[in-house]
C-alpha cells in the first residue's frame, strides 16, 4: 500500500474516533441530564394540593434550604421571604430533621422588622430524603390570654383578701369588745361595711367573667332605655342622698336597643354609680339619653375630681383606680368601667370619656339603636 492511501486512511479512522468519541459524550450527558431530572425532589401533587387550602403556615423546605412551596399564609406571617425562611432557628431545624429524619416540634419566638413577636409553635417532619414539612402555627394571642388570665386571678386574690382580712380582724374586735355596746354596734357597722364592699367585688367578678367570653347575644331583646336609666338611678340613690348628691336624669324618651337588659342596665348603673363616687358633696351627676344616627347614646356627666389626661388609657383596664387611695371609702371595686366597655363591645357599640382633672368627666355608652319603625 503507498504512502498517499496509508495517510488516507488513517485521516479516515481518526475522523471516525473522533466522531464516536463526540456522539459518546452527548449520549452520556444527555442521560445524566435526564437522571438529573428523574432525581429533583419535586412536591408531590398530592402536598401542593393541601398546602393550597391550608389556614396555617406550611413550608416544604428542599435541598440547600430552597423553600419549594409554601401556603399562602406562610407568604402573609413573613415565614417566607423569596425562596427562603426568614427565621434561622426554623431553618436550623429542618437541617436537623432532614439529617435524621426524626420529627421535631419547639415553641419560638419570631421577631419581625418593625412589628411586635410572636410566639409560635413550629413542628416539622420529614416528607423524604430531600423533602422537609414545616408546620407553624402562631401562638401568641393564646399567651396574651394566659398572661391575663394569670393577672386577674393575682389582682382577684388581692382585691378579695383586703375585706375577708378587715371581717375577720373586726369579728375579733367585737369578741373582745363584748361588754361594750357601743364598741360593738361601731365594728358591726363597719362589719357590714365589708361586707357589703365584698359582695359587690364578688358579683362584680362573675359578671366580668361572663363577659369576658366575647359571646354573641343568644336571644337579644328589646332594651328599653328609660327603664335602664330609671334603674340605674335608683341603685345609688342611697349613696347620693347620704351625701346630697342630684342625680338628674334628662334627654329624649322611648329610646330603645337590641340587647341583654341586665347587662346594659349593669353598665348604666356602673358608671352612675362611679360618677357618685367620685364626686364632691353638694353637688350634681346628669344622667340623659338622646338619639344620634343610628345610635343611641348614654352621657353620665359628674362634677367630680376627673382623670388625669396620662391615665385616661388605662381606666378601662381591670381594677385600676384613678386614685387609689380613695378606693376604701368609695367602696370600689376597680372593675366597673371594665364592665361597661364590654357590654359596649358585646352590644356592637363602644364606650368614650371626657374629663378635665378637677373639674369633672363625661362617660358616653354609645349602643346601636332600634328602628322601632321596622321592630313593630
Amino acid at each position: 500500500m503507498d504512502p498517499t492511501t496509508q495517510a488516507f486512511l488513517a485521516a479516515l479512522l481518526g475522523a471516525v474516533v473522533t466522531g464516536g468519541a463526540v456522539f459518546a459524550w452527548h449520549v452520556s450527558e444527555r442521560q445524566q441530564n435526564a437522571d438529573s431530572h428523574v432525581d429533583e425532589p419535586l412536591v408531590p401533587p398530592a402536598v401542593g394540593t393541601v398546602l393550597s387550602v391550608l389556614r396555617s403556615s406550611a413550608v416544604v423546605v428542599g435541598e440547600d434550604d430552597v423553600v419549594l412551596k409554601a401556603s399562602a399564609p406562610a407568604y402573609a406571617f413573613g415565614l417566607v421571604r423569596g425562596n427562603a425562611l426568614v427565621s434561622e432557628e426554623l431553618a436550623d431545624l429542618v437541617r436537623q430533621v432532614r439529617r435524621d429524619g426524626q420529627i421535631r416540634e419547639t415553641e419560638l419566638l419570631m421577631s419581625r422588622s418593625s412589628l411586635p413577636s410572636r410566639h409560635v409553635t413550629a413542628r416539622v417532619a420529614p416528607l423524604s430524603s430531600r423533602l422537609v414539612l414545616a408546620l407553624v402555627e402562631d401562638r401568641t394571642r393564646e399567651r396574651q390570654v394566659e398572661a391575663i388570665r394569670r393577672d386577674f386571678v393575682a389582682n382577684v386574690s388581692h382585691e378579695l383578701k383586703t375585706p375577708v382580712g378587715a371581717i375577720r380582724l373586726l369579728a375579733e374586735a367585737v369578741n373582745d369588745a363584748a361588754d361594750d355596746p357601743e364598741a360593738v354596734k361601731r365594728f358591726g357597722g363597719r362589719m357590714l361595711t365589708e361586707s357589703d364592699r365584698l359582695t359587690r367585688l364578688v358579683q362584680q367578678i362573675i359578671e366580668l367573667s361572663r363577659l369576658q367570653g366575647d359571646d354573641p347575644l343568644d336571644t337579644p331583646a328589646i332594651v328599653y332605655i328609660d327603664d335602664v336609666l330609671r334603674t340605674a338611678v335608683d341603685t345609688s340613690a342611697i349613696d347620693a342622698d347620704a351625701r346630697r348628691i342630684k342625680v338628674v336624669t334628662g334627654g329624649m324618651e322611648g329610646l330603645e336597643v337590641f340587647g341583654n337588659v341586665e347587662q346594659v342596665t349593669a353598665a348604666v348603673a356602673n358608671l352612675v354609680a362611679n360618677a357618685v363616687a367620685y364626686s364632691g358633696d353638694d353637688s350634681t351627676v346628669l344622667v340623659s339619653a338622646k338619639a344620634q344616627g343610628s345610635d343611641v347614646e348614654i352621657s353620665v356627666v359628674d362634677q367630680g375630681i376627673g382623670i388625669p389626661s396620662g391615665e385616661m388609657d388605662r381606666i378601662f383596664e381591670r381594677f385600676y383606680r384613678v386614685d387609689p387611695a380613695r378606693h376604701r371609702s368609695t367602696g370600689g371595686t376597680g372593675l366597673g368601667l371594665s364592665i361597661v366597655k364590654h357590654v359596649a363591645a358585646t352590644h356592637g357599640g363602644d364606650v368614650r370619656v371626657w374629663s378635665v382633672e378637677g373639674q369633672g368627666s363625661t362617660f358616653t355608652l354609645c349602643l346601636p339603636r332600634r328602628n322601632q319603625e321596622i321592630g313593630r
